[in-house]
């Protein structure tokens, strides 16, 4: 070997652990934001610490879990080089799964893997994800970022979150609790939430050649805008509807739609029948159907059509969770009813125009 030649090294590579040290400082602000007083610790240890003394209140504590990410949604994050909500999405996919067994988020960690590591790129999404946890009331306790150069383009991401939460044996929500009469409430989405993106892009992009900077009459604003919605974060106001009403069951309405989620809390022999013409989906939906012609099966089973959470309460109920919902700024309405049956969701009538 000549003088003039070097060895191998990791930043020769393509990952630069510089950026990544540089990237942990930045976001330090925003994790101390997503904090509980059961947190131990701070950020940089090799594992997040959660005092489980809050647990010793409970007579039967059951720990509930879930992790998901936000599918191909963050291409639409990189195409407009905003970063900031996508954490916000993150959150709510993984903290709404697990209120719908009536469990407290508690914390999460997140994993965020770029093709190459930009600081401030890495500190605006858990920016997003420190936002998303404030809201949802858990705390950040911490995570792992990772550069795969080659794997991923240099402006390629993505993001994933794993959520731990706390529910009472006696409070579970579930199958187990619905009953025949049941009334089946419908909680509004802010638009397409982090599902379906696939047909989405698909319909816009590939179809209708459409840019991401394209204004939109119908959405009274750009494309990439209405993409980016964040998706809303139910669990707060889940956890206070379940104190406060005879709540039997939530259904997050995510990949499935309505007839694939809402399903998986009907016990056998019931039904839920959900009357269409209770609401107006959001106009996203409708410009999506027309432009590529989409069949409404094909937009049921995909999409949420506007309703992001179903809550299953008792008849009598009904009102005062309509109300408690308006107050937490949650439209929300009557939307169906369960019913004996083949156990499966019934969707019927046309919805509103």
């Amino acid at each position: 070997m000549s003088g003039a030649e070097t060895g191998a090294t990791y930043a020769a590579a393509g990952v630069d652990i510089e950026a990544g040290d540089r990237a942990v400082e930045l976001m330090k602000t925003w994790v101390a934001r997503a904090t509980r007083p059961e947190v131990v610790g701070g950020l940089g240890g090799f594992s997040g610490l959660f005092d489980a003394s809050k647990l010793a209140g409970y007579r039967r504590p059951l720990l509930a879990t879930a992790t998901d990410g936000v599918g191909t949604k963050v291409d639409v994050a990189r195409k407009l080089d905003k970063h900031d909500t996508i954490g916000l999405d993150l959150v709510a996919m993984v903290v709404d799964d697990l209120v719908v067994c009536g469990a407290e988020p508690l914390f999460l960690t997140d994993y965020l893997v770029f093709g190459k590591v930009v600081p401030e790129k890495v500190a605006a999404v858990v920016k997003g994800i420190a936002e998303g946890c404030v809201q949802a009331g858990c705390a950040l306790i911490g995570g792992e970022t990772a550069e795969h150069p080659g794997l991923l383009g240099p402006d390629e991401y993505d993001v994933a979150g794993a959520a731990t939460g706390v529910v009472e044996a006696d409070d579970l929500l579930g199958a187990q609790r619905v009953r025949e009469g049941d009334a089946v409430i419908a909680l509004a989405s802010s638009g397409l939430h982090s599902n379906g993106y696939s047909l989405a892009r698909h319909v816009f992009f590939d179809r209708a050649g459409w840019g991401l900077d394209r204004h939109v009459a119908e959405f009274g604003r750009t494309l990439g805008e209405e993409l980016l919605e964040p998706t809303r974060i139910y669990a707060p106001a889940c956890l206070e509807l379940a104190r406060a009403v005879d709540v039997h069951a939530y259904a997050h309405i995510t990949g499935g739609g309505i007839p694939g989620n809402l399903v998986r809390v009907l016990p056998e022999g019931l039904t839920a029948r959900v009357d269409r013409a209770s609401w107006t989906p959001p106009v996203v939906f409708q410009v999506i159907a027309e432009l590529g012609q989409v069949a409404r099966p094909e937009l049921e089973k995909t999409f949420n059509m506007g309703v992001g959470m179903m809550a299953v309460v008792a008849p009598e109920d009904a009102e005062q969770a309509l109300a408690l919902l308006s107050e937490r700024g949650i439209l929300a309405w009557v939307a169906g009813e369960i019913v004996r049956g083949s156990g499966q969701v019934e969707l019927y009538g046309d919805y509103q125009p």
